[in-house]
């Protein structure tokens, strides 16, 4: 099945709503991978790439992944569903790897030494709750990336946060290190798409230079 018209980015965030329901129709590994490419060329904090991505195309594995996210139907009839996990030992497992590809583009090697001390001080810090905090910042950058580049595309998407944590690792059979921050369906919309629920304008949420000092654009 193909895309429906491909939208202007500019189109894809004005017009793009949670989808309510899917009409399951399978997506083209290509596509597919285009939009996952997008979210693995995020920016991150010290380019540590902590994201995770577990794609659930299964008609089996989408119906248990629907039992771990309060049994919420778009999960079962999405096209695919990507869970987007963060790693909590990420920086540690792929710091070096990471430095030594920043040397290929062109990384001082001033900047890799002082990076190497500088991870290590900073992230070693972290509380539990500080480091999941850090990867939900992470994450949803990338998630975003995604979740865009799909609409782009042609493509209806829903982010999803409800879901329960514990559930969907016995389900994705994920490691203990892993977070699991949002899932994001993604299809083609069934029936009417959700309503728009409106936003708020500029001067409600927007300041110049300060609080309650009003932008002038």
């Amino acid at each position: 099945m193909t895309t429906k018209n491909k939208k202007t980015l500019s189109q894809a965030i004005q017009e793009r709503r949670a989808t309510p329901s899917f009409d399951g129709a399978s997506i083209p590994v290509e596509d597919l991978r285009q939009i996952l490419d997008a979210g693995l060329h995020a920016p991150s904090g010290y380019n540590l790439q902590p994201w995770r991505f577990v794609v659930v195309q299964s008609v089996e594995q989408k119906k248990k992944l629907r039992g771990a996210s309060y049994n919420q139907g778009k999960v079962e009839e999405a096209s695919a569903v990507i869970v987007a996990c963060g790693d909590t030992d990420g920086w540690r497992k792929d710091l070096d790897l990471i430095l030594e590809k920043g040397r290929k583009g062109g990384m001082p090697e001033s900047y890799a030494a002082q990076a190497q001390s500088s991870v290590l001080n900073y992230m070693s810090s972290f509380s539990s709750g500080q480091m999941q905090g850090w990867l939900n910042k992470q994450v949803m950058l990338a998630f975003t990336h995604m979740m865009l580049m799909a609409e782009v595309m042609g493509y209806d998407t829903a982010p999803m946060e409800g879901f329960e944590q514990d559930k969907v690792h016995e389900v994705l059979r994920l490691p203990l290190s892993y977070w699991v921050v949002a899932l994001l369906a993604i299809g083609h919309v069934k029936g009417p798409d959700k309503f728009d629920g409106g936003r708020f304008e500029i001067g409600h949420t927007v300041f110049g230079e300060e609080f309650g000092k009003p932008l002038k654009l």
